[in-house]
């Protein structure tokens, strides 16, 4: 068969939805003009456990305007059967709001206020009166019992660490961290009869349709989720939040659409985020620097009516090939909220510790932190005996090497200086999943020559609508302008969540299925049409360009889609792609390694990073503009987990004191130094997906802050071993 002609995928083009987010034309949750819709507030916990023992809402039901206030004393009993397809972790009890009179952690929604107008239903809820019969809560890791979750072991990794001749033990530690998209957690809900529809922000409209409908007790085809645009998430909104059931309770209740907006406070124990990490790591090698045994034990904290895990195990299984490993990752049971995956979830916490521990060892031996790492590359992985699908770990060290200029480093620790800042360079590596579960896409192309692609998927900002665009265009042998692409809403096929680098994957595979059989169909159409120039051709030796089916070596011999459809009196032809792996015979990850500068102040010890470099092992690169993006992204946020972000905790009763942008702390433009993204040329992975790709927005986020600790070790000549790295670590 011929070839498709490649015009778009590789392109570096430009957001097709660009023009209009910067013109504002971007419909985001709350933004959504919904006839009659009134405004829900909801009104929070002021203790961190116990009882809510009265509630007065008088002064509040006074107020002109306000229609309702609902909380546990008067609220519906909900069905909460249960959903088996939801993507949260198994056994898990979500929140159930306005059930009873608990409080299991501060800032819990415990009553909703709904009235005509914002103003009015948020000076109600100053209103609401709440008595509680608190009791101590408990929100320090430090001094809760854990509970066993997951084991792993290979070899005797506690023989073998005893007999090693050099070994190391240390403990990193890091702080909570909270997302902090621009755009804030909302939903309106509106019932038709029996039906609902959500306008939300949702990184998975499907599984958010099936939450509702479990809560509810209804059909999923009863509920319907519309989400064109999100403004950004990390993985915060690829769950189903309490204020999501809170505002369609609100509409049933009420009779009218209900808008719900959570304020930048309530984000932060409304929502989830990712958990405080404590992370012990032991390793044993022999003096040429070969790692024989690595004893990983973990701490996460997570809430007490969910046990929260994430897939933080699997980088200290494949990584290296230590022959001897164990580990224990044990959640511990606090009065918070529960937690959730943020970007590079799991894997890049497990990065700061094993990255930084290889970096003490790197020193210890007084070996380059390359070179060790090189000494440990498996030649396959070591967790599961399969080969790697691909793994170019070393072309990542030599190719940042190179570009990064790390043959002028001077090894010895705090041994450059520029005037008062001391200069240092680290390295660290990255890996991440490839996540492989499948998905459908509607294509339909048009009598006019235009195609409509549609998938149930999201896009919180790495550029769907462009990638999938880009896709669709070259399967169908279009151009860009005449392919739309579209998506956010749960009616459409349905694919996995928008998160964990899958969606380029899983979508992308998809939507080139559904093309290449809708443009395999046109020229089928074609070749057994007497009238078309292409009646009797080879349909293998046909391809598409520009919209028109031709021979591949005699392009003068063909016809439009367009021509082909209106002679055949057809307004439209129309697929529904899909796509399923099969069982994986390969080890699939993607790879990257950062290569970090910073300065350090030697009075006063403040951190700046002067540059940063990424190369990235992660398959075909569908839009190199895109993948920039994601790119240099992924190291702002890496420097903010580094440098700046903590989530403040009173343990008195677990409120979280810095719950604003003005004291969380996130990088700005003054923070951000050169950043630079490498992704090496023909690495594309048949062996996932049918496109080749690996994802990219975990992988160039991960591997960032173990970057920048090692490069302040080197400045400095002090470990610290607690994110985010603050000055006061440094005097």
């Amino acid at each position: 068969m011929s070839p498709q002609p490649q015009a778009a995928v590789g392109a570096p083009l430009s957001r097709v939805d660009g023009r209009l987010k910067v013109t504002g034309k971007a419909t985001y949750a709350a933004e959504h003009d919904i006839d009659g819709v009134v405004h829900a507030v909801v009104v929070d916990s002021r203790i961190g456990r116990g009882r809510i023992t009265g509630i007065d809402t008088r002064a509040a039901l006074a107020q002109p305007g306000v229609l309702k206030v609902i909380s546990h004393l008067n609220a519906p009993k909900l069905a909460y059967r249960g959903n088996p397809e939801s993507y949260d972790p198994p056994g898990n009890k979500q929140l159930r709001v306005f059930q009873n009179d608990r409080v299991l952690f501060h800032g819990q929604p415990i009553a909703v206020v709904v009235a005509t107008t914002l103003e009015v239903a948020q000076h109600a809820a100053d209103l609401v009166k709440v008595r509680y019969d608190a009791e101590q809560s408990s929100t320090d890791m430090s001094s809760a019992p854990a509970v066993e979750t997951v084991n792993y072991a290979r070899g005797d990794a506690d023989k073998a660490l005893a007999s090693a001749p050099v070994r190391l033990d240390a403990t990193y530690q890091q702080a909570r961290t909270h997302h902090n998209a621009m755009e804030l957690h909302a939903t309106i809900a509106r019932w038709d009869g029996d039906k609902l529809t959500l306008w939300d922000k949702s990184q998975w409209p499907k599984g958010t349709q099936k939450d509702l409908a479990a809560v509810f007790g209804i059909p999923n085809d009863s509920v319907r989720v519309i989400a064109p645009f999100v403004g950004g998430a990390f993985g915060n909104s690829m769950r189903a939040w309490p204020h999501i059931t809170i505002s369609a309770l609100a509409a049933r209740e009420t009779g009218r659409p209900v808008k719900l907006m959570l304020t930048r406070k309530q984000t932060y124990f409304g929502t989830g985020f990712r958990p405080s990490y404590e992370y012990r790591v032991r390793l044993g090698s022999d003096r040429r620097g070969r790692v024989t045994a690595m004893v990983q034990n973990l701490k996460a904290e997570t809430s007490t009516y969910e046990n929260f895990t994430e897939g933080v195990l699997h980088a200290g299984q494949m990584l290296y090939k230590a022959p001897h490993v164990r580990q224990d990752y044990r959640t511990v049971p606090l009065d918070v909220n529960t937690p959730v995956w943020m970007r590079g979830p799991g894997f890049a916490t497990a990065a700061f510790a094993i990255e930084s521990a290889m970096d003490e060892l790197a020193h210890e031996l007084g070996i380059d932190p390359i070179e060790l790492r090189q000494r440990n590359e498996p030649e396959e992985d070591p967790s599961s005996q399969l080969p790697f699908s691909t793994r170019r770990l070393r072309e990542c060290y030599t190719t940042g090497a190179r570009e990064f200029g790390w043959h002028r480093r001077d090894p010895r620790p705090r041994s450059t200086r520029d005037g008062d800042w001391l200069i240092g360079t680290g390295i660290a590596v990255g890996t991440y999943d490839v996540l492989r579960t499948g998905a459908q896409a509607r294509v339909r192309l048009n009598a006019d020559g235009t195609a409509l692609v549609e998938a149930a998927t999201s896009d919180m900002g790495p550029g769907t609508y462009t990638s999938q665009t880009q896709i669709a265009a070259d399967a169908l042998g279009l151009a860009m302008r005449n392919v739309t692409f579209r998506l956010g809403d749960s009616t459409m096929p349905p694919t996995p969540p928008h998160g964990g680098s899958q969606t380029m994957i899983n979508v992308g595979s998809a939507v080139q299925d559904g093309c290449d059989k809708l443009r395999k169909q046109a020229i089928k159409l074609a070749v057994e049409d007497e009238d078309s120039p292409l009646y009797g051709a080879d349909g293998d030796a046909i391809v598409v360009r520009a919209g028109r089916l031709h021979l591949e070596r005699n392009p003068a011999r063909g016809e439009s889609y367009r021509q082909l459809l209106a002679r055949n009196n057809r307004t439209h032809l129309e697929v529904l792609g899909s796509w399923t792996p099969g069982e994986a015979r390969h080890s699939m990850y993607t790879y990257g390694a950062i290569f970090a500068e910073v300065a350090v102040d030697a009075r006063l010890g403040l951190v700046r990073v002067r540059r940063m470099l990424g190369v990235f092992d992660a398959g075909r690169i569908i839009s190199p503009k895109l993948a920039d993006s994601q790119a240099l992204g992924g190291m702002v946020g890496g420097i903010g987990a580094a440098l700046l972000e903590h989530t403040a905790t009173d343990h008195r009763d677990g409120r979280i004191v810095n719950a604003d942008l003005a004291n969380y702390l996130v990088p700005v433009n003054a923070d951000i130094p050169d950043l630079r993204g490498i992704y090496l040329d023909g690495g594309e992975d048949l062996e996932a997906d049918p496109i080749g790709v690996k994802g990219l927005g975990e992988i160039v986020y991960i591997g960032v802050a173990p970057a920048i600790a090692n490069a302040v070790f080197h400045a400095t000549g002090r470990r610290v071993r607690e994110l985010p790295i603050t000055a006061e670590a440094l005097l």
